[in-house]
């Protein structure tokens, strides 16, 4: 096989983001041809075909999948390599830009003190933040896949992220939310969000017989904690998403042995040694963490 060259990567990632040969040449300022050309030189160099043609355009097969996944990764590696080179290293100042997924709860309380120290100690660092949902390959997905540089995401306890550099950062617990002044908050309708189903739960979830069917189903857990505080319910939440909980809202302990989730972060191997993300790892470590999360300990 013969290496791909980084022009054909580039071909790779833009028709599988946009959909057609069409429009990826558009995209690279092309011609159609020359990307079905440059496909089909990569399929030969692979030995796999990456895209099914048709009227639809063009899709990704399996094997396509994987192989622009690794394009984006190693695009995003080129990219990384001039500020590097150029640059003091880990202890100096940092230029470029690092892109971040994370869950909104995640996003929304712990990033922006990490963020801020980061941006003090290194101005000419910018940072990109994405909201991903922790359903099905969540924030993880989307770092194996090339889109972000490193992710805030829950994590199996048991488990490292396959082909992935992770790390736990802390743990928390899941509690009874309701609106304040009830007097029988687990009699209430439960208000339930799409993300709140991983393995952390479910097998407490099954040995409880008081909880009701889900009366209203939400995808986001801000809105579920809007709605609880406004009478519409009850609702199981991670302490993450309880933070910054509006005045009608209460919080109740689930009992001796709550269910509980770890959150940490996934990065590439291949980006866990460049100087930014260390930067934005070391933030994360000495970040204080709000009342209700715990430091994780060491798998």
């Amino acid at each position: 096989m013969t290496d791909l060259a980084p022009h054909e990567l580039r071909v790779l990632v833009a028709v599988e983001e946009e959909g057609a040969f069409t429009a990826a040449a558009a995209r690279l300022g092309t011609t159609q041809s020359a990307v079905s050309h440059t496909v089909r030189g990569c399929e030969r160099k692979l030995g796999a075909v990456l895209f099914e043609r048709g009227r639809h355009g063009a899709r990704p097969t399996e094997a396509g999948a994987r192989a622009v996944a690794y394009a984006r990764r190693l695009l995003r590696l080129l990219a990384a390599m001039g500020p590097e080179v150029r640059g003091a290293g880990a202890d100096g100042p940092l230029t470029g830009t690092l892109r971040i997924v994370a869950f909104r709860s995640a996003a929304a309380h712990l990033l922006p003190p990490v963020l801020a120290r980061l941006a003090e100690r290194h101005p000419g660092l910018n940072a990109r933040v994405r909201i991903v949902r922790e359903v099905g390959r969540g924030a993880a997905g989307e770092v194996a896949d090339g889109r972000a540089d490193l992710g805030l995401a829950t994590l199996d306890g048991a488990q490292p992220v396959p082909g992935l550099v992770s790390a736990r950062l802390y743990e928390e617990e899941y509690a009874l939310a309701h609106p304040r002044g009830h007097r029988e908050p687990r009699r209430l309708p439960l208000v339930d969000w799409d993300e709140n189903c991983g393995s952390y739960t479910r097998s407490w979830w099954r040995r409880q017989d008081w909880i009701p069917p889900t009366t209203v189903d939400v995808e986001d857990d801000a809105v579920a904690v809007s709605m609880v505080a406004q009478g519409l319910g009850m609702a199981i939440m991670p302490a993450t998403a309880l933070l910054g909980a509006p005045a009608g809202l209460a919080v109740t302990p689930l009992g001796p042995e709550p269910p509980t989730r770890l959150v940490g972060y996934v990065t590439t191997p291949e980006l866990a040694p460049t100087p930014a993300v260390r930067a934005l790892i070391r933030e994360l470590r000495d970040l204080p963490l709000p009342e209700g999360l715990t430091p994780a300990r060491t798998a």
